[in-house]
């Protein structure tokens, strides 16, 4: 039998930058959906994202992301494996963003034992409150997937997580 693993669940991003916001919608969706569930939203600013991860065993980071990939394209890595962290989750409208905050962890050894980034390929950074189509579909996308991980993580003798009443 599994054990509950203490997890946090953090959307990143800049809800008046059309697509950057993405990662606070999923972050809204998945609130609405496990309202039991630990989940944040930040502007993504590195050192606030070492603080958020710190008293956490499994996160979960959901940012937009900036590569040559159609819009919508959602990717799931684990990052603690990964240095340095690929190229979309380096562009970022946040001035230090997740790759910086996963640098800093790693020199401060404050890095959660599991650390996952859901990006969503955006198609619009300019100045907005809208996502584009195609990241509204993906945002759904994640939100189930987000969903499955969590659930798939409950403690099967009381059917509901540790610690929660």
């Amino acid at each position: 039998m599994r054990a509950w693993r203490p997890f946090r669940v953090i959307g990143l991003g800049n809800a008046y930058r059309c697509d950057d916001g993405v990662g606070l919608c999923v972050a809204r969706s998945l609130r609405r959906r496990l309202p039991w569930a630990d989940v944040i939203e930040t502007s993504g600013e590195a050192t606030a994202l070492v603080d958020l991860w710190a008293d956490a065993e499994r996160v979960m980071v959901i940012d937009a992301t900036v590569s040559d990939a159609p819009a919508g394209t959602v990717r799931r890595l684990d990052l603690l494996a990964m240095d340095p962290i690929p190229v979309g989750f380096r562009s970022s409208s946040h001035t230090f963003g997740l790759a910086h905050a996963v640098a800093l962890g790693r020199a401060l050894r404050r890095l959660p034992c599991s650390l996952v980034a859901y990006g969503i390929e955006a198609r619009d950074l300019s100045y907005g409150q809208s996502l584009s189509t195609p990241v509204v579909n993906a945002s759904d996308q994640v939100c189930d997937l987000l969903c499955a991980e969590i659930l798939a993580d409950r403690n099967p003798d009381n059917d509901r997580p540790t610690g929660q009443a």
